[in-house]
């Protein structure tokens, strides 16, 4: 006799914003990304890039800008939660000039992400698209493995930056970087 098992598929409950910023902090880095809290790989390498171009960055829009962090999240018009390693929100696109309690209510004017190799390029396009379509003017790329930097302007148009190439930006007109010295960690 023959027994016929079935499966019963549970579905996971979709996790609402509120239960997203609800979840104990147990160190690692997550978004909130089609209702399901999505772990983002990061290290130390990689926190020591970000600090590196934030402080390369900072003093060029030190009066004009926030810096965010790898713990600030941004509500994307998709509803998913992002979290750029560096966001950079230019006091002038602040409603009122104030910055929002909990969640960003747009995404950074620049969203900067240092990329892990274990990330896919479909997910990284679709959080540059994310990015774009919720408000941000340029989003930045790197690749430490590569030692590259790809600068997009719009989710269409994108510069690819190698060790040797300057990185600039129009939001900051008098910064420029060496990308290689980007990645110079000991």
């Amino acid at each position: 006799m023959a027994t016929v098992m079935q499966k019963t598929r549970r579905r996971r409950r979709k996790l609402s914003e509120e239960a997203f910023a609800r979840l104990p902090d147990d160190g690692r880095k997550y978004e909130l990304v089609d209702g399901e809290a999505t772990e983002v790989p990061t290290s130390v390498k990689h926190d020591v890039i970000g600090m590196k171009l934030a402080f390369s960055l900072s003093p060029h829009l030190a009066d004009r800008a926030y810096f965010t962090g790898a713990q600030a999240g941004f509500r994307m018009a998709s509803g998913n939660i992002r979290i750029p390693d560096i966001g950079v929100i230019l006091k002038q696109s602040l409603p009122e000039g104030k910055l929002p309690e909990g969640f960003g209510d747009r995404a950074p004017d620049l969203a900067i992400e240092i990329v892990s190799p274990s990330e896919d390029m479909p997910d990284l396009m679709r959080k540059v698209g994310e990015y774009f379509e919720s408000g941000a003017q340029e989003v930045w790329l790197l690749f430490p493995e590569s030692q590259r930097v790809v600068r997009y302007t719009s989710p269409f148009d994108s510069t690819v930056l190698h060790a040797d190439d300057t990185l600039t930006t129009p939001l900051a007109p008098d910064f420029r970087v060496r990308v290689g010295d980007l990645f110079a960690v000991e």
